[in-house]
């Protein structure tokens, strides 16, 4: 094992020792062997990080760290001055396609399938002030005189600090409104590079990439059916390693664990002229992958934890089929989706197409503009626990699957607490604040063996077959949805009340969740295990761990055990008049 060492101090030509260090992350990467590890020095390094390999095995892996104690940046934008005044608050910087070199996200338009544009063209690129980010407008009049934005769901005003760009065959012009900031003082950056970490090719397996900030990334809208290319991605590969990394700033999307583009890239659009169903089209997507060899061995088995993950455009985790067999745990996420210029359907916290056997456990998700997690598609095996969602439109959505899927543990605390639109699902031991919306779907979508990608079949989504058992629901008569669906529902030891209040307050450096939940005592529920659960309707599968073991709820929320066979509704095992949970803005 080689550790190789990169400093700002440093020098592409030397060897990459301590004493000789590389300057740039690329140099160090070129150069990693399997069961190396890069380790960078204090600084900002504006690069696209392409890995040219990754390891053999998870214990033969290449690792890419922060040096201890060291605040590393990998940036994919460029600071800029020279800005000339226009009017008012309004300046101009004029810049050559050169400086973009061969890409141009101020050229690039923000396009895909599922994407919704608003009327409006959008770029891949961004304007930062002083580390904020700005708003693109469609025009310079709409720099010269901002209006609120009225979709906007971030801090009020926030949406008034706006740019615009216009191309001529030689330069591009940005136009932007820093409200009395001088910009030739203060910092202004724009993101140039499309990614800041991401392989150019698939298969660069076993990577570890561990204490980093990152952000500025120009990236582009990520369909299930497009190359999902993140600010941080894998790239269609196996086995990375994600962890205790700040990522910020992307225009779409944050970390993604998803596709390459063998398969065609925004394949529905390209096929709307034969006016293709979208169901139908990503059916046939799903098929050319298996027969490509998606599966668990070669794809997934990510472990994605301990990221402070916000400021994104569309989402913070996306997978399209390349999240199987992984875990996301204990990451902070906020601040997604909350400037709602464009939309579609990958706007989420956490947004998985097949997220097979993958958990998801342990994160604070808040402050989403659309899903807190959205679950599309072949969403089985799928535990999601001991999670917090709040302050998003809503919190959880289950979109045509067909189980056996799993809930335990979760605060879901937003007005809207789950949109089910599947079969199959089990919501053990939540919190369940807000409303429950229940709708019918007549799309066509695969099941599959168990703990396998392997089609078991195809059918139309019949929704019900949910089990609901020794939850808080506090909404009133949460389940009344599920009265018109074609399946029956399971019920059991849930304490339906509106005696329970929750309270959020925002502190200096945390949001302060209060929970009054006393009255839950008194309702009686039963012990739930995998036997209770029962098998899944339309699969005939049973709830179990993805090893095959079974089920058995004996811990809660906190770690805490539940003894006894007649536990508590909910997810705290010993309830108190009063619960406080803190998300800290770490």
């Amino acid at each position: 094992m080689t550790e190789f060492h990169v400093s700002k101090t440093g020098h592409d030509g030397q060897s990459g020792s301590l004493e000789a260090p590389l300057k740039t992350i690329s140099a160090a990467a070129a150069i990693a062997q399997p069961g190396d590890c890069i380790t960078v020095h204090q600084g900002t390094y504006r690069e696209r990080v392409n890995p040219p390999r990754g390891g053999t095995s998870d214990t033969c892996r290449i690792t890419y760290q922060s040096a201890p104690g060291d605040e590393v940046w990998i940036k994919g934008s460029e600071v800029v001055s020279g800005w000339e005044p226009v009017l008012g608050s309004v300046w101009k910087c004029k810049l050559s396609h050169a400086f973009f070199g061969d890409y141009n996200p101020f050229q690039e338009t923000i396009a895909g399938d599922w994407f919704d544009d608003k009327g409006q063209v959008h770029h891949t690129g961004e304007v930062f002030i002083d580390g904020q980010a700005m708003h693109e407008r469609s025009s310079l009049s709409e720099v010269l005189e901002p209006q609120l934005h009225p979709d906007a769901f971030c801090a009020e005003g926030q949406s008034l600090w706006v740019w615009c760009c216009e191309t001529t065959a030689d330069e591009t012009i940005i136009f932007a409104n820093f409200h009395g900031k001088d910009p030739n003082v203060s910092t202004v950056e724009l993101s140039v590079r499309p990614t800041c970490f991401y392989p150019e090719a698939p298969g660069r397996n076993f990577i570890t990439v561990r204490g980093f900030n990152m952000a500025h990334a120009a990236t582009q809208w990520a369909a299930p059916t497009a190359e999902q290319i993140g600010l941080l991605g894998v790239h269609w590969s196996q086995g990375w390693i994600i962890e205790n990394n700040l990522i910020r700033d992307s225009r779409c999307v944050g970390i993604t664990l998803g596709k390459d583009r063998a398969d065609g890239h925004n394949v529905w659009n390209n096929n709307r002229a034969a006016d293709a169903l979208g169901a139908d089209v990503y059916n046939d997507f799903v098929q050319s992958s298996l027969q490509r060899g998606w599966s668990g061995d070669h794809i997934g088995h990510h472990i994605v934890r301990n990221n402070r993950i916000f400021d994104c455009g569309a989402a913070a985790i996306a997978g399209g089929q390349g999240a199987i067999f992984s875990e996301i745990s204990n990451n902070h996420i906020y601040n997604i989706h909350v400037r709602r210029e464009f939309s579609g359907e990958e706007m989420a916290g956490i947004k998985l197409h097949a997220p097979i056997d993958v958990t998801i456990c342990d994160n604070q998700i808040h402050h989403v503009g659309y899903y807190g997690i959205w679950l599309d598609w072949m969403t089985q095996g799928t535990r999601v626990s001991r999670n917090i969602i709040f302050a998003t439109e809503t919190d959880v959505f289950v979109e045509v699957n067909h189980g056996p899927y799993l809930f335990d543990n979760n605060c879901f605390l937003s007005d809207t607490s789950l949109r089910v639109q599947s079969e199959g699902g089990a919501y053990v031991h939540n919190l369940i604040a807000g409303k429950v919306e229940v709708v019918i779907d007549d799309r066509a979508t695969p099941y599959h063996f168990p703990h396998s990608t392997n089609i078991r079949g195809i059918t139309q989504v019949g929704v019900g077959d949910d089990r609901y058992m020794n939850n808080i629901l506090m909404h009133p008569n949460p389940l009344v949805d599920y009265e018109t669906m074609p399946n029956p529902i399971f019920t059991s030891g849930n304490a339906v009340t509106k005696s329970c209040s929750c309270e959020i307050e925002r502190g200096n450096d945390a949001y302060r969740i209060i929970l009054k939940l006393a009255s839950v005592k008194a309702v009686p529920a039963q012990r739930v295990c995998t036997h209770t659960l029962g098998r899944t309707q339309l699969c005939d599968l049973a709830y179990v761990n993805t090893d095959d073991s079974p089920l058995d709820f004996d811990t809660d929320f906190w770690g805490q055990v539940r003894s006894g066979d007649h536990p508590t509704a909910g997810p705290f095992a010993n309830v108190s008049n009063s619960i406080l949970l803190e998300c800290r803005m770490r």
